[in-house]
């Protein structure tokens, strides 16, 4: 079994960057894609950002796109979203997730493995 573990989340003001993190042992071996998905309060969860495991190809929702950086690395067993430009739009509980079957699709439901979730404020 793979246990994602993020870290990183906290406030910032809108125009500010953070960058999360996630660890997860051995992820390389089973899976095909690691991804972020968010959730606001009162709204759906949705998918973020996804990375081939084994490759360099990333994905990104339409409204990340040129914001967000998705990255990971190997050695160190984790993956990375660097978060640039947030607005208050933006804030959620963030999510890591290992898995998925096609990564660009970007579909949670393929996604096996979940962390407990960093929170990501951000005030205007």
């Amino acid at each position: 079994q793979i246990h994602p573990v993020e870290s990183g989340g906290g406030s910032v003001q809108a125009g500010g960057s953070l960058t999360l993190s996630c660890t997860a042992s051995k992820y390389t071996y089973t899976t095909n894609c690691m991804a972020w998905f968010r959730q606001a309060p009162g709204k759906e969860r949705e998918a973020v950002a996804s990375i081939v495991t084994r490759g360099l190809d990333t994905f990104y929702a339409d409204s990340v796109k040129g914001r967000f950086t998705i990255s990971q690395n190997v050695a160190n067993e984790s993956v990375y979203l660097r978060m640039n430009n947030l607005q208050t739009e933006d804030t959620a509980m963030y999510y890591c997730a290992a898995g998925g079957l096609i990564c660009s699709d970007l579909d949670a439901k393929f996604y096996s493995y979940w962390g407990q979730g960093t929170q990501v404020t951000v005030s205007s």
